[in-house]
C-alpha cells in the first residue's frame, strides 16, 4: 500500500516525503532509503520491521534526526528538519524527540534522578522545575524507590524503566524506541511493552523499531521496510 504524499496536516507529527538515503562505498552507490514516504499522526504507535540490511537501521537515523536524507523532505512536528542548520536541528531533536535505546545508555557516574533530569538540563530547565518533574517520571515508571541509586545498581528492566523516564523528561512529540527490549529477558521484555502500551493509551505518539514479531504484536500501525523501500505501511 502507498502512503498519503499529500502535503502535511497539522496532526500529523511525522512525515518523510520521497525520502532518499544515498552512499558510496567503493565507488559504487548503496541506496539504503530509496523513495520513502509515509506520515504518521499524533497519538499513533507505530512498529518499523524489516532485515538486516533493510535499510532499518538508516531510516531510524532519518527519524532521530541523527542523520539526514540524500533527497526528499522529512517533516517532524510540522517543521521540515531535511532543511535546518546542525544547531537549529539539534534544538529541535531535544525538543521533540525522546530516544529509547536497547543498551539504555544512562550515564553511569549519574543516579537514576540525575539521569532522568539530563535532557531538561540541556533546555536550561530551573534546577528545582528539573528535580519537581523526574522524580513525577521517575513515579510514573515506578522508580521513584530507586531515586538515589546508580545504573549499575539495577537490572536491566529497572534500567529500561529509567531510561524510558528520561526519554519523556522534554514531554517529546514522539517516543523512538530502537530495539527496546532487545538486552531483557522475556519476562521483563512484556513489562517494558506494558508500560509502552499505558504511554499509548495516554496519548503518547511511539514509534519502535524492532526485528521482533512479539514486539511488533503490541504496536497498532506497521512499517516493513526491504531493500531501502517500503514493503508494507499499515494503519
Amino acid at each position: 500500500m502507498n502512503p498519503e504524499t499529500s502535503t502535511p496536516l497539522q496532526e500529523e507529527v511525522v512525515k518523510l516525503q520521497d525520502v532518499c538515503r544515498h552512499y558510496t562505498v567503493g565507488g559504487e552507490t548503496v541506496r539504503a532509503l530509496d523513495g520513502v514516504s509515509f506520515s504518521i499522526h499524533r497519538g499513533e504507535y507505530w512498529a518499523i520491521m524489516g532485515p538486516s540490511g533493510s535499510g532499518k537501521s538508516t531510516l531510524l537515523n532519518i527519524l532521530g534526526c541523527l542523520d539526514r536524507p540524500t533527497a526528499g523532505s522529512y517533516w517532524l512536528n510540522g517543521v521540515d528538519v531535511a532543511r535546518m542548520e546542525d544547531n537549529e536541528l539539534s534544538d529541535h531533536r531535544l525538543k521533540n524527540l525522546g530516544f529509547v535505546f536497547q543498551s539504555f545508555h544512562l550515564i553511569p557516574q549519574l543516579t537514576v534522578l540525575e539521569n532522568i533530569e539530563m535532557p531538561m538540563f540541556y533546555l536550561g530547565i530551573p534546577p528545582h522545575e528539573r528535580t519537581r518533574r523526574a522524580k513525577e517520571l521517575a513515579a510514573r515508571v515506578e522508580m521513584d524507590h530507586r531515586l538515589m541509586h546508580l545504573p549499575a545498581e539495577l537490572s536491566g528492566g529497572q534500567r529500561q524503566r529509567v531510561a524510558v523516564a528520561r526519554a519523556l523528561a522534554n514531554d517529546p512529540a514522539v517516543l523512538l524506541a530502537d530495539e527496546p527490549t532487545g538486552n531483557l529477558d522475556s519476562k521483563t521484555s512484556v513489562q517494558i511493552m506494558a508500560l509502552f502500551q499505558e504511554l499509548y493509551e495516554q496519548g503518547k505518539t511511539i514509534i519502535v523499531v524492532t526485528h521482533e514479531p512479539d514486539i511488533d504484536a503490541y504496536a497498532h500501525s506497521h512499517i516493513v521496510v526491504k531493500d531501502g523501500k517500503l514493503l508494507d505501511y499499515r494503519r
